[in-house]
């Protein structure tokens, strides 16, 4: 008798156990699949740069990337939601770090190039947003989407220099060309930058980072949709770029790198432990924070 009810006690708490696991399981995807890649957060992040100066410290810029309009949870209306968020915020400018389409949608609608730029209007109007192309954007049809956004007054720079003046601030911003797509040419668009002020890099794919040149006090990347996936205790399984580079600032060698986790999914329409986000960064003088007593 004895035992008998140790192996219904055995089979209760392995029945509880199964259970269990199936609704943890449960819950995690739809968390994944539901609820996080429609929950779009707003981050802050002060960054220290060793060679911004002191008359531009407190710049701020917001950054956004592949938002793959047209992916599950990322129709024009959630567009329309984040174009209002960077309208009201109080950056300076914008940055937009490709993948604005989508090659292949599973699960979502197709949103072409012409019609998404058209729902950046009340931002272009707003504030100055500068763009590169990424990869599903040029595997689209990378002219169509530059022409498409420049329509709606967005500053598209691939492989191109731009100087820019705000709020007392004069920087430039060296926009390049795709890692896998967009042939960058680093050394020609550097050499565009005809004077001292310091220059933020803007770029699709953060592999480019290791050849972009000391002269750069920043770069801003995007791709890597931040891993799509952060398992706790394991971190980030897959990224689609070197495992270093996933989100968030990095600094290597010397250099400083922010990779923005993005805003849509691909392959798979799943988002967990990294939600969508709008980055909103403030860029910091070193040589201001070393003059504070």
């Amino acid at each position: 008798m004895k035992w008998w009810t140790r192996t219904q006690g055995r089979r209760r708490a392995l029945q509880w156990t199964v259970r269990g696991s199936a609704l943890l399981i449960l819950a995690g995807l739809l968390w994944g699949f539901v609820w996080e890649p429609g929950r779009l957060v707003e981050r802050d992040y002060a960054i220290a740069l060793p060679h911004w100066p002191v008359q531009c410290d407190g710049l701020r810029l917001d950054v956004v990337s592949d938002t793959h309009t047209g992916s599950p949870h990322n129709g024009v209306d959630n567009l329309d939601r984040i174009v209002q968020r960077l309208t009201a915020s109080d950056s300076q400018a914008v940055l937009m770090a490709g993948d604005y389409v989508i090659l292949r949608v599973f699960m979502g609608t197709y949103v072409p190039a012409e019609k998404f730029a058209s729902h950046l209007r009340p931002l272009t109007a707003r504030k100055p947003v500068y763009a590169v192309l990424g990869n599903h954007d040029w595997w689209k049809d990378g002219a169509k989407v530059r022409r498409a956004l420049e329509s709606a007054g967005v500053i598209v720079l691939e492989n191109q220099a731009a100087e820019i003046r705000l709020s007392g601030c004069t920087f430039w911003i060296a926009g390049l060309g795709d890692f896998w797509e967009g042939h960058p040419n680093i050394g020609a668009t550097f050499a565009a930058v005809d004077d001292a002020a310091p220059v933020v890099a803007l770029t699709h794919n953060p592999d480019l980072f290791p050849r972009i040149p000391a002269r750069a006090a920043l770069t801003v990347a995007g791709h890597t949709h931040g891993g799509q996936v952060r398992l706790p205790f394991i971190g980030t399984p897959v990224v689609p770029a070197r495992q270093r580079y996933v989100s968030g600032t990095i600094v290597e060698n010397g250099k400083t790198l922010f990779v923005s986790p993005g805003i849509g999914t691909s392959i798979l329409p799943v988002r967990f432990g990294v939600p969508p986000e709008i980055s909103r960064l403030t860029l910091r003088s070193a040589r201001a924070d070393d003059s504070q007593p």
